[in-house]
């Protein structure tokens, strides 16, 4: 992890489903802990907090939310997001790595604002890699669905139209070309334009197969350590394969391999520059007797330091 971080995680549950046209996302953080998660993060030597789950503030004392078109339930991902965004703040502030236990992807908004408040007051530049089947980066007046967990990283990365989200809260732009979505198959059309104008580094699962996961990742976090920048997280379970992990509300073929998800895992660790994470999206319901739930666990553990066996300081033969 980033050298100058303390080793202390704080994880933090989002169990918010607003944001997606599914229901049973909410469960998402008590099967990441029913999986043990902190545990296998404390055998690895790091000093482990639980902080419960974020308190949802009264969607009914917002007021309404106007957007430019299609968006679902902006109120009630806006009660979430926004104290999510402070207290994932106060987290970083404290000199702890925040792991984010989800619920669908618009718990993001919340959780990566917080993130760029502070290293923006920290003076180092936050990049964000999105380990996703979808790109996430619709906007109202062009989204098909209106499901705001497809607007994440276009309100990240200052939309104009999803302002109202935050409405007076403080808010921190992060520069799309500090973005790279990695593992991508499914990109609406509008989204498509909107992602290659802004300039967000896309990586498809044909560059993928065509390259290998290695040299296109350290292509990114090699932008990262010029630039001296930290490294937020955001594992969509279905950056996978449903094969690997069937507990996802939006399934998409021809996903990451479980060795594949488990080398990004390595290699960002081996980076040092991770300073924050989401896992998002795991459903239990839709789970196979809790499958989906240990996979991610086991790649959060390969994240925080997990090998099987300690790497040589000199190539083999």
């Amino acid at each position: 992890m980033s050298g100058n971080r303390a080793r202390r995680i704080g994880l933090l549950g989002v169990p918010v489903e607003a944001g997606t046209g599914r229901r049973g996302a909410c469960m998402g953080p008590e099967a990441l802990r029913v999986a043990e998660l902190e545990a296998r993060l404390a055998a690895l030597g790091w000093d482990v907090t639980d902080h419960g789950n974020v308190v949802q503030l009264d969607a009914r004392a917002l007021g309404a939310l106007t957007f430019a078109g299609a968006a679902h339930s902006p109120e009630r991902v806006a009660s979430w997001v926004r104290p999510l965004a402070r207290q994932s703040y106060d987290l970083c502030k404290a000199g702890t790595l925040p792991v984010f236990l989800g619920g669908d992807h618009s718990l993001a908004m919340g959780s990566v604002m917080g993130v760029a408040r502070h290293w923006e007051e920290e003076g180092r530049p936050l990049f964000v890699l999105w380990l996703d089947a979808h790109a996430d980066f619709n906007i109202p007046s062009i989204s098909p669905s209106g499901n705001m967990h497809g607007m994440s990283l276009a309100l990240l990365a200052g939309e104009a139209e999803l302002r109202p989200v935050f409405g007076d809260e403080p808010t921190t732009a992060i520069p799309p070309e500090r973005m790279c979505v990695f593992g991508a198959r499914s990109i609406d059309p509008g989204e498509r334009d909107l992602l290659r104008r802004r300039g967000v580094s896309i990586v498809d699962m044909r560059q993928i197969d065509e390259h290998g996961v290695s040299v296109l990742l350290h292509r990114f976090l090699n932008r990262v350590a010029a630039e001296n920048g930290v490294l937020h997280v955001s594992l969509d379970v279905d950056f996978l394969d449903p094969t690997v992990a069937p507990g996802v509300g939006t399934t998409v073929p021809g996903g990451a391999t479980y060795r594949e998800a488990h080398l990004v895992m390595e290699l960002l660790e081996d980076a040092g520059c991770v300073g924050s994470l989401d896992v998002v999206e795991l459903n239990p319901f839709l789970d196979d007797r809790g499958r989906s739930a240990l996979v991610l666990a086991e790649l959060v553990a390969s994240l925080f330091g997990q090998e099987i066996m300690d790497r040589p300081t000199q190539p083999f033969g």
